[in-house]
């Protein structure tokens, strides 16, 4: 089985504060993983469920690119928006792998920057090939929200999420989930949705992130999960030992 997994930026930072580290969140999140895995090395050949773990910019990504003006669809030529942006999304990277690597698991990062291009119209390149091989060879690839050159465009944004479902679709996944600050999309009177076939259905009460992101908020995951053969999960940090458990926690989203 493969489980493609993206921990929120909102779970794994304070989004509201600069580069800044929620680090009992990010704690609970490694150890969860590490359990899941039993903390032990993977080699090639075992039966062992493989793993990709996405994470979200939060306030490392998203602060940077607000302030220099940079979006998944508006771009930049500015040398000091690129570094800006890809140096934080590398720190925060940097934390993640630490965490993992303290509990047994064996991550590596895998930065976009380096890996993916958009041509004229947007349209994105993202070879499979170097995170497939990684998977085999027992790591756990650990990308994350970046910069990206586009043609015309300078450099624009890659959200985790166009990550997570680029990602789901090249690798076959079949278990996917987005772990978040609540326990699911919430309808308008704050009960968790038990499930979503259609966009329309939850249009009316799906609002933009309270803090800054420059990827579109719940709205945007809900659509993105949406074009996936896969089924999909958001839940909160609570659920994420039962999602690596193969459960499907919060809310299921999945088109008809």
């Amino acid at each position: 089985m493969t489980t493609v997994l993206k921990l929120g930026g909102s779970v794994i930072t304070d989004k509201d504060r600069e580069e800044t580290l929620d680090g009992a969140a990010l704690e609970a999140a490694a150890t969860a993983v590490g359990s899941a895995l039993d903390g032990s090395a993977r080699s090639p050949g075992q039966s062992t469920p493989e793993l990709v773990i996405v994470h979200g910019g939060g306030s490392f990504g998203h602060v940077n690119a607000s302030e220099h003006g940079v979006s998944t669809t508006r771009g930049s030529h500015d040398i000091g928006a690129v570094h800006a942006i890809h140096g934080a999304m590398k720190t925060l990277n940097r934390f993640v792998l630490d965490r993992l690597l303290e509990q047994g698991v064996r991550a590596v990062p895998v930065h976009p920057f380096s890996l993916a291009a958009r041509d004229g119209d947007g349209t994105l390149t993202l070879p499979s090939e170097p995170v497939e091989t990684l998977l085999t060879e027992g790591f756990v690839p650990v990308l994350h929200g970046d910069v990206v050159a586009q043609r015309d465009a300078g450099v624009t944004i890659i959200s985790g999420d166009e990550l997570v479902t680029e990602l789901t679709t090249r690798l076959d996944a079949d278990h996917v989930g987005l772990c978040s600050t609540v326990p699911g999309v919430l309808d308008g009177d704050g009960a968790v949705v038990d499930r979503i076939d259609a966009y329309e259905d939850v249009a009316a009460v799906l609002g933009a992130s309270e803090s800054t992101d420059v990827t579109g908020g719940m709205a945007a995951k809900v659509q993105a999960l949406l074009a996936l053969e896969a089924e999909a999960s958001i839940f909160g940090l609570e659920a994420l030992p039962a999602f690596l458990e193969g459960e499907s926690p919060g809310t299921t989203i999945a088109r008809e």
